[in-house]
């Protein structure tokens, strides 16, 4: 299986990072082809140009390679922290130029957006792994868990994307050594039922 992995955090050190390089190192040794963006990393233009809005535009070089991608793929990582109930900045706009009409979704005939669109997205399964410094009981009770509402019902329901999975690991800013570790043997256990491993 080709399995995306996008990752947005601008600090390569960060427990993003980790979980991203547990998740990678994982399917590897399922024996899945990746492909790695770490958007910070590659400088990835976030702005949707009003000349790429129209469905048949054409797209720069690196857009249309991403949009190649996640059309194509068996599977999607996205991997980010929850910044005031919201993905960074850089990750919303790659949504923005990537999750595009024709690409991830359409609008049946008739339809002018009012309705239930067609998902295109090959992939079968999605994970979102998030960081958080809100305390559990906390994100549900007071703010709804919102990264849940945007990434299962938003988008990867919207796009076809039928098997979602989703870990919030908090609270990062105390947490120890031994309890990221914790966390890190939960990504592969979450990696390994979701992409197992194939000859």
């Amino acid at each position: 299986m080709h399995v995306l992995v996008i990752v947005a955090h601008p600090d390569s050190g960060s427990f993003n990072h980790a979980i991203t390089k547990t998740a990678v190192s994982q399917l590897k040794q399922n024996n899945h082809q990746v492909i790695l963006h770490d958007l910070y990393a590659e400088k990835f233009d976030p702005i949707l140009h009003p000349d790429e809005i129209p469905t048949a535009a054409p797209l720069p070089t690196e857009i249309a390679r991403h949009c190649e991608e996640i059309a194509n793929v068996d599977g999607i990582i996205i991997i980010h922290p929850n910044w005031w109930g919201q993905p960074p900045a850089i990750l919303k706009g790659w949504v923005d130029r990537i999750i595009r009409p024709e690409v991830a979704y359409r609008f049946l005939e008739g339809d002018n957006g009012e309705g239930i669109p067609e998902g295109l997205l090959k992939a079968k399964t999605s994970i979102v792994f998030n960081t958080s410094n809100t305390p559990t009981e906390r994100e549900m009770n007071i703010f709804g868990d919102p990264l849940d509402r945007l990434w299962k019902d938003c988008i990867f329901d919207f796009c076809g994307v039928d098997n979602f999975y989703r870990k919030m690991f908090n609270v990062v800013i105390t947490s120890s050594f031994e309890q990221r570790q914790t966390w890190l043997t939960n990504v592969q256990e979450v990696i390994g039922t979701c992409f197992p491993s194939v000859p």
